[in-house]
């Protein structure tokens, strides 16, 4: 008998911690408004409130959390409601901090549900910050917690950085399903990283059946060395989008035969906006099937196809799709190996597109005819093109009147980027004449490594120096005499943090050209008479 009677006593005394007395939920609305006004450590951080409002905050505070705990509750059969109460706990302490953080607000209870509302329903999920670290069942299920609780608002989840193995895929592949219609961004970037190969593809292979028929804007699937498996492994996702705006697949192992897998499995894009696919090996055919992607675009904005091995075909094949999505904001291809052909084929699509902000064309080897052809598209197209980059590109002072008269007329330029190439002063007095007037927005110049003697730097500081926004002028790895660089100095002596380093400077450079004499000065000043009139706005 005495052994039995703890076991009755457990069987009929039984504790519901849930839910709260009426009193209790008075003491706390009672206990958070003097939190809200009263000294504290966080009022002293963020501000205090006054009685009323902290009053009226602390009301709508604890109704919210209430109605979440309680929906909670509703849920767990069987529960003594402890889950419950440390809910309802911490969704009081979060909207408390919330609300500190917004700060004194309009005394209209209106405005105060809004805003606990919004503090309510947080909408961003992020596992991606610390150290990159595998993820295994059991701290998946600890980590994806807040995902599992109920009337959660998020919409947005980044789980890039964490490598998840097949258990921790498991757990979440669940989790994502129940969620998935209320999603609208998902970032799975670098969330395989380590994985054998056959393992990675079984967790992508989770992911896409878990998101399939979710109705996202935006995916991100970089840094995955997906190829063509990785792509068709995620195929169920990709082929259920239908209102995707933005689509990541960077450093993703793109091969030709990737990238018509993502032209097959992604059949609507309408809607898209962004799509990009730096640093990948799609190599021409691949651009091919890219450029098929882009005819479907007709509302793409932000285009990068960057450091993906295209040559002369493939750019062709990009350029003439491009012609069709006029809604363009950023265009970037650099580093690739398009040649004059394909530069010339891209100026003819440049043409159409008068909402261009942001133009990356570096390291495409366009030469002379390339850029020229560029330059005089650029010249009548985007009146607000704000960065320009031609670096790289083997450019010479013959192609330096039609990049100078571009520049004249791009007043909204604030980057330029014309490094590596072959300028020399011939090239870069006219285009610092193109920015002598006006300009006034310009922040960053770099005529780096093309070969400039001091007449050209010299030309240069003299134009920039007095821009408002100038942040950088960079002159380094030129032929500058040492005289040259004290000029440069001297005129940069107000804001000497405007001008670059020139510890990559050669005073005793030599180019082919250069004539014979000691250092070329009198050269130097011979060329600047010649061009010190040039108009660089006359039309070719």
């Amino acid at each position: 008998m005495d052994a039995e009677t703890p076991n009755s006593q457990r069987r009929h005394v039984t504790i519901k911690l849930w839910p709260p007395s009426p009193n209790t939920r008075q003491m706390l609305v009672e206990r958070m408004t003097k939190n809200l006004s009263t000294p504290t450590i966080f009022t002293r951080k963020y501000g205090s409130l006054s009685e009323n409002e902290a009053s009226e905050y602390a009301k709508e505070i604890e109704e919210s959390a209430f109605a979440d705990a309680n929906q909670h509750y509703e849920q767990e059969p069987d529960g003594d409601g402890s889950s419950a109460v440390q809910l309802y706990a911490r969704e009081c302490s979060k909207l408390i901090l919330e609300v500190l953080k917004r700060g004194p607000g309009v005394e209209d209870k209106g405005i105060v549900k809004s805003q606990v509302v919004s503090a309510v329903g947080e909408t961003f999920f992020d596992i991606s910050k610390g150290q990159r670290a595998f993820i295994e069942a059991d701290e998946a299920k600890t980590l994806l917690i807040p995902l599992k609780e109920p009337g959660n608002s998020y919409t947005e989840l980044c789980f890039s950085n964490r490598s998840f193995g097949l258990g921790a895929a498991h757990v979440a592949g669940p989790i994502l399903a129940s969620i998935k219609n209320q999603l609208k961004k998902v970032d799975l970037s670098d969330f395989v990283a380590g994985r054998p190969e056959a393992e990675a593809l079984d967790v992508m292979n989770i992911f896409s059946a878990a998101l399939e028929g979710s109705h996202l804007t935006c995916l991100n699937l970089s840094d995955n060395a997906l190829g063509e498996k990785g792509v068709r492994a995620f195929g169920k996702l990709l082929q259920s989008q239908t209102s995707l705006e933005e689509l990541y697949l960077m450093n993703d192992g793109i091969s030709e035969e990737a990238a018509r897998a993502v032209c097959e499995l992604v059949p609507s894009t309408e809607k898209l906006k962004v799509l990009q696919f730096h640093n990948n090996m799609t190599g021409d055919e691949g651009a091919v099937a890219i450029s098929e992607i882009l005819r479907r675009s007709p509302l793409l904005e932000d285009f990068r196809c960057s450091s993906t091995r295209v040559g002369s075909i493939g750019g062709v094949a990009l350029s003439e799709a491009l012609g069709g999505c006029k809604n363009l904001k950023k265009l970037d291809l650099r580093d690739n190996m398009f040649g004059v052909e394909a530069g010339v084929k891209l100026s003819e699509a440049l043409s159409k597109h008068e909402y261009l902000t942001e133009v990356y064309l570096s390291y495409l080897n366009l030469e002379d005819e390339g850029a020229i052809a560029i330059a005089n598209t650029l010249k009548e197209a985007a009146p607000s093109l704000g960065v320009l980059e031609m670096a790289g590109n083997d450019i010479t002072a013959e192609a330096a009147p039609s990049v100078a008269a571009c520049i004249a007329a791009k007043k909204a330029l604030a980057k330029l980027n014309l490094s590596e190439n072959e300028l020399k002063d011939d090239g870069a007095i006219p285009i610092s004449k193109a920015l002598e007037e006006g300009h006034d927005q310009v922040t960053e110049i770099d005529m780096s490594q093309n070969s400039l003697r001091r007449a050209g730097a010299r030309s240069l500081a003299q134009a920039l120096v007095h821009k408002p926004e100038l942040k950088l002028l960079n002159v380094n790895g030129n032929f500058i005499s040492d005289e040259g660089i004290d000029e440069l100095k001297d005129i940069f002596k107000e804001s000497p943090e405007k001008l670059g380093p020139l510890d990559e400077n050669d005073p005793e450079g030599n180019d082919d050209d250069r004539e014979s004499g000691d250092d070329g000065e009198g050269g130097e000043d011979e060329l600047e008479s010649k061009l010190k009139n040039l108009d660089v706005n006359q039309d070719e």
